[in-house]
C-alpha cells in the first residue's frame, strides 16, 4: 500500500511546490465524464454503459494499423476472461463507424475468428480522446495507446499509457483487474509480481488484532531487521 502522511505534514513539507494542483486531464480517482459516443453498436452514454460493472476503455492510434489490429484481436480472444469477471470492454479509435466495421473484418480473420463482441467508439473529430485524457503527449491531435479501468462508481481506478510502438499485454490487464477487485473487497494490496492465487499483503492501516478478525485463515509476518511487523501475508 502507498505510504501516507497527514495533510498538515504535506502542506508544511511541500508548500514550496504545487503538489496540490490537479494533474492535467482525466487521472486516477477522477469521475469518468458521461459522454455520449457513437459506436459500432449504436450510441451509448458512458455511465449507462459502465452501469455497476468494471469497464476497460482502451484507445488506439487508428484503424487498419498493425499493432492495433493485434490488440483488438487479443481483446476479443480474452473476452471470456473479462466476462467471467463481469468486466465490460469499450474500444476507441479516431476513425468513423463505417471504417471500424470494415476494420473488424480484418481483426477477426487475423485473430483466428475471435469475434469482436464489444463496441468500438468513433472519434473522427478527436474530441473524445481529449476529454478522456487519451492524447499522445507528443502529438496532441492523435490518440495514445491508452487504457483506463473504470470502477462501478464511474471513477478511474487504473490507467496505462503505452507508446504507439508497444502493444499491450492482455495477461497484465487481467492481472491488474484481479488485483483491483481483490483490494476493493478486502483490506489488502498485492505485492510485486503478484499473480492470482498467490498471497497478498495486509494493509498497514489494519492492526494485528483487527487482522486476526478480518483474516481468520491466519497470516504470516515477515521477520525483518527493523523488527517492525508491517509486512504481513495472507490468502484471500
Amino acid at each position: 500500500m502507498p505510504c501516507s502522511i497527514t495533510s498538515s505534514a504535506k502542506i508544511s513539507q511541500f508548500s514550496a511546490f504545487k503538489v496540490f494542483d490537479k494533474m492535467p486531464g482525466l487521472t486516477l480517482g477522477d469521475k469518468l465524464p458521461n459522454l455520449e459516443v457513437e459506436t459500432t453498436q449504436g450510441k451509448i452514454k458512458l455511465h449507462d454503459y459502465v452501469g455497476d460493472s468494471y469497464t476497460i476503455i482502451f484507445s488506439h492510434p487508428g484503424d487498419f494499423t498493425p499493432v492495433c489490429t493485434t490488440e483488438l484481436g487479443m481483446m476479443a480472444a480474452y473476452a471470456d476472461k473479462f466476462a467471467e469477471r463481469g468486466v465490460k470492454l469499450l474500444g476507441l479509435s479516431c476513425d468513423d463507424v463505417n471504417s471500424h466495421n470494415e476494420w473488424i473484418k480484418d481483426i477477426e480473420v487475423f485473430n483466428n475468428g475471435h469475434k469482436v463482441t464489444y463496441p468500438i467508439a468513433a472519434d473522427p473529430k478527436r474530441e473524445i480522446i481529449k476529454k478522456l485524457n487519451m492524447v499522445d503527449p507528443e502529438d496532441t491531435q492523435s490518440p495514445s495507446r491508452a487504457l483506463h479501468v473504470v470502477g462501478p462508481d464511474k471513477k478511474i481506478k487504473l490507467s496505462f499509457l503505452y507508446p504507439a510502438s508497444t502493444g499491450r499485454n492482455m495477461d497484465e490487464v487481467v492481472r491488474v483487474l484481479d488485483s483491483l477487485m481483490k483490494a476493493s473487497k478486502h483490506n489488502i494490496a498485492t505485492p510485486a509480481n503478484w499473480n492470482p492465487g498467490e498471497p497478498v499483503v495486509i494493509a498497514p492501516s489494519v492492526s494485528n488484532e483487527e487482522a486476526k478478525k478480518m483474516f481468520p485463515q491466519g497470516f504470516d509476518t515477515a521477520d525483518l531487521p527493523s523488527g517492525k511487523d508491517y509486512l504481513r501475508f495472507t490468502n484471500v
